[in-house]
């Protein structure tokens, strides 16, 4: 058995587009989590990968996107999860976090094969990634409690398909690391 990483999603954001407002609410329910599994992750050495969104900022980079998130109006977001100097990062333009990125060669590098996938759209970037990932042959873990979505209902439906279509384990996030 090879090694874990977190994964963590498109968590920082400016939270500038026409799904914030349903979202927002349900980051500020799962930051608690987020956190959580953030410092238990670095406490026991496990790979904190970040993977986000450009924003179609094609000449971006990393320390641009986290600034430009923390300077923004839902910094308090941001700032609870923002990477350290040990976290890794990895910059996407669509939803899955392996589509065009260089995120395969690094897992591969790193020895990892099981990833814990959080932060956000449930029903969108964490459920392609899943998808993706399943097909990588990589083991998906996703604790329910740090992930948000925009659709209650359709992160409810999309959980139920990773666990049953991708067979990702489904937890609460407690259970990881402690």
């Amino acid at each position: 058995m090879g090694k874990t990483a977190l994964i963590v999603i498109d968590m920082i954001n400016t939270y500038d587009h026409k799904d914030a407002d349903s979202l927002i609410p349900a980051v500020e329910s799962v930051l608690p989590a987020v956190t959580g599994l953030l410092e238990r992750a670095r406490r026991h050495d496990v790979p904190v990968i970040y993977v986000n969104d450009n924003f179609g900022e094609w000449r971006s980079h990393h320390g641009e996107i986290l600034d430009q998130a923390l300077a923004g109006p839902q910094s308090h977001l941001v700032e609870p999860v923002k990477p350290d100097d040990s976290s890794l990062f990895v910059v996407k333009a669509r939803h899955s976090v392996f589509f065009e990125t260089p995120l395969t060669y690094l897992l591969h590098e790193q020895g990892i094969d099981r990833l814990v996938l959080c932060g956000q759209v449930t029903e969108q970037c964490v459920l392609y990634s899943a998808l993706d990932a399943h097909i990588r042959h990589l083991q998906v873990i996703v604790p329910r409690d740090a992930v948000a979505h925009i659709h209650a209902d359709l992160a409810d439906a999309a959980l139920r398909m990773m666990e049953r279509n991708m067979g990702a384990r489904l937890c609460d996030s407690g259970e990881l690391w402690t």
